[in-house]
Parts: C-alpha cells; sequence; structure tokens
C-alpha cells in the first residue's frame, strides 16, 4: 500500500517506513510514563491513528483496546509486541 501512494519510489517507501517506526515507539515509550488515564488515552488513541494511516492493523488494533481500557501493563504488552511485528 506504501509503495503505491509513492509509485514505488523505494527510498521514499524506506524513509517513510522509519518515520512511522520511529514515532511508532515513541508513542509506546509515552504511554509507558502516561501518568493516568487520560495521558494515556491520548497517546493511545494517536498511536492508534498513526496505525490506521499507515495500514498496520494489529497495532491499531491494540492501540484502541488500549485506549479503551486504560493503562494496563499487559495492554502495553500487546502494544509493544504489535509494534515489533510492525518492523
Amino acid at each position: 500500500m506504501l509503495a503505491e501512494t509513492v509509485d514505488g519510489d523505494a527510498a521514499a517507501v524506506a524513509e517513510l517506513r522509519a518515520l512511522f517506526l520511529a514515532s511508532a515507539t515513541r508513542h509506546v515509550a509515552a504511554l509507558s510514563r502516561a501518568d493516568g488515564v487520560a495521558a494515556w488515552r491520548d497517546e493511545a488513541l494517536k498511536l492508534q491513528g498513526l496505525a490506521a494511516s499507515f495500514g498496520m492493523v494489529e497495532l491499531m488494533a491494540a492501540a484502541a483496546r488500549a485506549a479503551d481500557a486504560g493503562p494496563d501493563p499487559l495492554l502495553l504488552d500487546a502494544v509493544a509486541d504489535a509494534l515489533a511485528a510492525c518492523r
């Protein structure tokens, strides 16, 4: 899907992928530091939107579950695992 967006430009795909992974990693780190329900939810929703924009369905779903449930170490692990699967 990403390759179609940039007309198969391999360098552009690689750059966008790197930017996605860097941003998603920052959001997961922010989730781990969230100091309350509102901060957790905000980061989870940002990550959900980012994942959706790149078609990362599993990460999007994990972030949505996290946003709905609130702070939970098991959900943080699930989000981190979903991000790892994107690599």
